[in-house]
């Protein structure tokens, strides 16, 4: 399969960017039909190299089965691991996945599916339809969604919406290197103010809902 992210970045030819701006709209306008009517979601964003009895799976599930509780629909890359745990907690499942070379696998759990011929497109979507992040434990690709909407809110590119961090072991070195850039001037103080950072589920979903700024209809 043809990686288009990769042929995108690679070359510069006038001829083939126009034909590639109609992929890039391409990716948008499946997105937004799709989307359309989808309720409230939130993403949760999780390393792909855990199986089905790893704690971090177990937690994202049971998060994601809380969070669909509540009324809010899960959006997930799709893949396995964290992805899979969040798709398989949801009532309203979707999977935002990637076209790669070697085509990243579509759990089961995912009831919409969408295919993406860019990451940036993709992590537009995830931003565009989220209310609200649930971070679990991953590698660069959960950390760059991460920067991605910490950058637009604190930059107002975008409404502040609920960040939470899943595991404090595990993202201490993250929050120790935070606390280093507000240090050294690189932050400020009300910018340690767009997360939350738990151990505890309930804790979590809690945050996202009285964070998120959505009311659910009863009934």
């Amino acid at each position: 399969m043809k990686d288009f992210q990769k042929d995108f970045l690679d070359n510069r030819n006038i001829e083939k960017d126009v034909w590639r701006m109609f992929k890039v709209i391409s990716d948008f306008t499946d997105a937004f039909d799709e989307l359309e009517n989808l309720p409230p979601a939130v993403s949760i964003f999780g390393s792909a190299r855990i199986g089905e009895t790893h704690p971090y799976y177990q937690k994202a599930m049971e998060i994601s089965q809380k969070l669909s509780a509540k009324g809010f629909a899960i959006i997930t890359g799709g893949g396995g691991g964290i992805m899979e745990a969040g798709n398989r907690g949801a009532v309203n499942s979707v999977g935002l996945n990637i076209k790669l070379p070697h085509e990243q696998h579509t759990n089961p759990y995912v009831k919409t599916e969408l295919k993406f011929d860019y990451f940036f497109t993709r992590k537009v979507t995830f931003l565009k339809y989220s209310v609200g992040t649930v971070i679990m434990p991953g590698g660069f690709g959960t950390l760059d969604e991460l920067s991605e909407i910490l950058t637009l809110v604190q930059t107002k590119k975008m409404s502040a919406v609920p960040v939470a961090f899943f595991g404090k072991s595990y993202f201490e070195p993250l929050m120790a290197f935070y606390d280093n850039m507000l240090k050294e001037g690189m932050i400020n103080q009300e910018d340690l103010s767009l997360f939350t950072v738990s151990d505890d589920v309930d804790e979590i979903v809690t945050y996202i809902e009285e964070h998120s700024q959505v009311i659910f209809e009863e009934g």
